[in-house]
């Protein structure tokens, strides 16, 4: 199953994802994807890239913006921001799912550990079905 997680610049929660899910899953591959680019920040932050290592997981440190047209390529969405709305993604034939997940500031070392803990949950039930 090929799966995009989205979040609004894929500079935190999405490139998360993306990353666990691809140590976790040994037949599926995931990749991520920003609504939009943010200009004054293209880069993941350094606390969320120090808090995957620890982890033991390895992320891209490059953010990526969806090209609409390929999203047919994939299977399934997960929206993982609370600011992104399923509207976004009209004429996908896949399956979207939802999980609502708030942002935080790039400084705030400890938010980015508990959201880190709370898409790795979610990202293991994830790979569990598939």
């Amino acid at each position: 199953m090929k799966t995009l997680f989205i979040c609004k610049h894929n500079r935190f929660r999405n490139k998360v994802a993306e990353g666990i899910f691809n140590k976790l899953s040994k037949n599926n591959k995931a990749k991520s994807a920003g609504l939009i680019l943010d200009k004054l920040r293209p880069y993941i932050c350094k606390n969320v890239l120090d808090v995957m290592k620890d982890k033991g997981y390895k992320i891209k440190s490059v953010s990526r913006v969806l090209n609409k047209k390929k999203l047919n390529d994939y299977d399934l969405i997960v929206i993982v921001a609370d600011n992104v709305d399923k509207k976004s993604f009209v004429g996908f034939n896949g399956k979207i799912i939802k999980w609502k997940i708030p942002d935080c500031s790039e400084f705030d070392l400890e938010k980015i550990k508990k959201i880190v803990e709370g898409i790795e949950k979610k990202v293991k039930r994830l790979v569990e079905k598939f």
